[in-house]
């Protein structure tokens, strides 16, 4: 499908990217580029096939497609740096989950006869680095991509089949609706998680302790997306700010509703509460983004 495609960054998405790649045969050469010495040494020790690079502008020398793998706060000082080597008509692309900001950046930049054409994976895990990655990761997951006004039609498609021979359905949309929706999909979500996880550990090191022991499912869950990489989410909290503000002032809102009720000892008003969410459940496995298996169809050690 490409002649060669580099890939920088090689933690849980890139290294993912890499294996897809890999198994499906989409590139006669990957190169890699990550500034982790770990990462390369692990990514050497595996053995597999490919060219790394300590040099990120010789990474992307005569690339057909230049994915970037990293955390957002490290897109400006990559761009510049391999801005004069991209290959005339290449495609750039990247992972983020944030857009608007990334696009006035670009846009600042003023990339010239490359195609700049940002992608978002909705896939992941809890765990970072190379070691975690997965080549079936994306597979059934929504991939979104979100082209600049005016983008050429053919790169775009050529992007979206790469995505979708790795397994991803892919849809298209502006880079403000995917801010827009991904701060309350996934943004909101995680600044939730992060802290109810931080006001469950704010007791006495004896109560911690049991609350560890005796986590039900709720906890549980909560702790395992508090759990993803706090660097990918420092990044993502600042670029999306506006919209991840607003989230969190209408959930406080939603919040003082249900303390009122409970103050109150309003069963009705809490009964209307939890009943109006039920659907959500059942259309989100309509959808298929989850089963309706127990335990949220886990697999089981």
């Amino acid at each position: 499908m490409f002649d060669n495609i580099s890939i920088i960054g090689c933690g849980l998405i890139g290294s993912s990217i890499l294996r897809a790649i890999k198994s499906k045969n989409l590139a006669k050469e990957i190169k890699i580029y990550d500034h982790s010495k770990e990462v390369t040494a692990y990514l050497k020790k595996e053995n597999m096939s490919i060219n790394i690079f300590s040099d990120i502008r010789q990474c992307v020398i005569n690339s057909d497609l230049v994915i970037i793998a990293t955390p957002l706060s490290s897109y400006k000082e990559i761009i510049l740096s391999i801005k004069s080597s991209l290959k005339k008509n290449a495609i750039l692309t990247d992972t983020g989950s944030v857009k608007i900001e990334v696009m006035k950046m670009i846009h600042n930049i003023n990339l010239k006869d490359v195609h700049w054409i940002p992608s978002h994976p909705i896939a992941g895990t809890e765990e970072s680095g190379p070691e975690a990655g997965q080549a079936e990761m994306f597979k059934n997951r929504w991939c979104i991509i979100s082209p600049p006004k005016n983008s050429e039609e053919q790169p775009i498609k050529i992007l979206k089949s790469l995505w979708e021979k790795i397994g991803s359905k892919v849809k298209i949309m502006t880079p403000e609706e995917h801010d827009k929706i991904l701060s309350l999909t996934s943004h909101l979500p995680h600044a939730i998680a992060y802290n109810i996880v931080r006001t469950v550990m704010n007791v006495e090191d004896k109560l911690k302790q049991e609350v560890i022991q005796y986590s039900a499912g709720g906890l549980r869950d909560f702790t395992r997306i508090a759990a993803s990489n706090p660097l990918m989410w420092r990044d993502i909290f600042l670029d999306n700010s506006e919209n991840v503000s607003k989230g969190i002032d209408s959930f406080i809102e939603k919040l003082n509703e249900l303390k009122k009720a409970v103050n109150d000892k309003n069963g009705d008003k809490l009964y209307q509460i939890f009943n109006s969410t039920k659907e959500v459940r059942k259309e989100i496995i309509k959808a298929g983004q989850e089963t309706s298996k127990p335990d949220f169809g886990r697999k089981k050690d």
